[in-house]
């Protein structure tokens, strides 16, 4: 694992947001189809408690997952780095959406039932993912549920373009989730119905363990 130092971090978070700021449209016209209904049925059967939940959708983008949470009559509130991400999520849902980078979170302490971050924490450089995953376990509620999916990769991170990420195989994420307090509830890959070298994706889901 690389070692990055605080200016490192801050280039990191600049260059990844004012990426997504700067092709916001495209992003949105270019995933606003994308069928991610096995993760929100993944995230949902595993939530304790009764319905209606409130559900963190963390690194929401233009919005599309969260007026899918509320059409299912539950309650999203977005979060993303982008200001125009949240700018359009916002308009498009009238939900609350939070403006914040993923290594600068200001949390409320046991608010949400479930936290969907679908293709986002890959963002998260590994040095800081302990951290992350810890602010994440702790705004979720006794028996809430942390979803994520993030692209696989044999344990490297490092720029894509103007977008950093961290590729990991499935046994580096478990360690993490697992030394973060949550315990693993399902995993598996995506897209269904592939052979395992064509499902880039990794899907899984944690528990909030006491």
């Amino acid at each position: 694992m690389k070692t990055l130092a605080g200016a490192e971090l801050q280039e990191i978070t600049s260059q990844t947001i004012g990426h997504y700021d700067a092709s916001s449209q495209s992003f949105w016209f270019g995933t606003k189809d994308h069928d991610v209904g096995q993760n929100m049925d993944a995230l949902l059967r595993h939530i304790q408690g009764e319905a209606p939940y409130t559900i963190l959708d963390f690194g929401c983008g233009p919005g599309r997952d969260i007026l899918a949470f509320r059409d299912l009559g539950h309650v999203p509130i977005g979060l993303d780095g982008a200001a125009e991400f949240v700018a359009m999520a916002k308009a498009r849902t009238g939900c609350e959406v939070w403006q914040q980078n993923f290594l600068e979170l200001d949390l409320p302490a046991e608010k949400f039932d479930g936290i969907f971050a679908n293709a986002s924490l890959f963002h998260v450089p590994l040095q800081e993912l302990p951290r992350v995953l810890s602010e994440l376990r702790s705004t979720l509620k006794d028996g809430g549920v942390l979803f994520s999916s993030n692209p696989r990769g044999p344990n490297s991170e490092g720029w894509n373009g103007q977008r950093y990420g961290s590729y990991l195989t499935l046994e580096t994420w478990q360690q993490a989730c697992t030394a973060a307090g949550f315990i693993e509830l399902e995993h598996y890959y995506r897209p269904p119905g592939k052979p395992r070298e064509e499902q880039p994706w990794l899907a899984s889901v944690w528990g909030k363990v006491e």
